[in-house]
């Protein structure tokens, strides 16, 4: 299918910290990418420069034929890349459906005139975000969306961790970035949470992804190729068992000589 992401040479500073060093990556439309490494391997500080949240020192990002190196989170947002975090970033006191319309802010028109005079078209644009948020849901867990008026604080982590992915997915992103979606759950959980996922990407139409997670059976099982970091350099690349083998990775990643 061709690259849907490019990264060349991307760096990323803090002071004399190099936490992101020369990052070469390519991730291919419809695949699932897992990006694994020790902790402070600078995982997570490629989400956060690939979406905006810190600048590049260095270095490009090219998504499609789109540079967005220094792009703004939500111009990254705009051009189709959602994300969720390792911490919960929902807001626990408001329901599922108004979390989720959160992540559906590009299809919302927020103008004054819209929102105050043009009720009939606010009302519709309303039902048209409830139907796609709960059809969003009834693919992760059908009763679930049955609960989609109940505050977030109601539903166990399991369920906030799909709410969680479905307000990425609500703005029909092109390409998926999903960082630690295990964390906080048991391993029948994250299980189940995998099965979730891998069905709602059949059903959406081969959504492209890139998983940040440390549960190695995770990796194995839903990824088609691994990327692996230490210090901010990418030592590995290839099918998860021909990188689990890696001497580098063995040491680095796994403390093995």
């Amino acid at each position: 299918m061709g690259a849907l992401l490019r990264c060349n040479g991307l760096t990323r500073k803090f002071g004399g910290v190099v936490a992101l060093d020369g990052l070469d990556l390519q991730v291919e439309e419809g695949e699932i990418l897992g990006l694994i490494g020790p902790n402070g391997s600078g995982k997570t500080t490629f989400f956060n420069v690939l979406t905006g949240v810190f600048p590049a020192t260095s270095g490009e990002a090219r998504f499609g034929e789109m540079p967005i190196t220094n792009f703004s989170p939500q111009a990254v947002y705009q051009a189709g890349i959602a994300r969720t975090f390792q911490r919960s970033r929902l807001c626990l006191p408001l329901s599922l459906f108004d979390n989720l319309m959160v992540g559906n802010h590009k299809n919302l028109d927020h103008g004054l005139w819209f929102n105050v005079v043009r009720r009939r078209a606010l009302k519709r644009q309303i039902e048209e975000g409830r139907k796609a948020a709960r059809e969003l849901l009834e693919l992760f867990d059908p009763p679930l969306a049955g609960r989609l008026f109940e505050p977030a604080s109601r539903v166990p982590m399991i369920d906030r961790r799909r709410i969680e992915i479905c307000r990425a997915l609500i703005g029909k992103p092109r390409l998926l970035l999903l960082d630690e979606p295990s964390a906080g759950m048991t391993r029948d959980e994250t299980r189940r949470l995998m099965d979730d996922l891998l069905e709602a990407r059949r059903r959406l139409g081969r959504l492209t992804i890139v998983l940040i997670e440390h549960e190695m059976s995770v990796i194995e099982r839903v990824t088609d190729r691994c990327v692996v970091l230490n210090y901010g350099k990418k030592i590995a690349e290839g099918a998860y068992r021909q990188v689990a083998e890696d001497p580098l990775v063995r040491q680095a990643y796994l403390g093995l000589s």
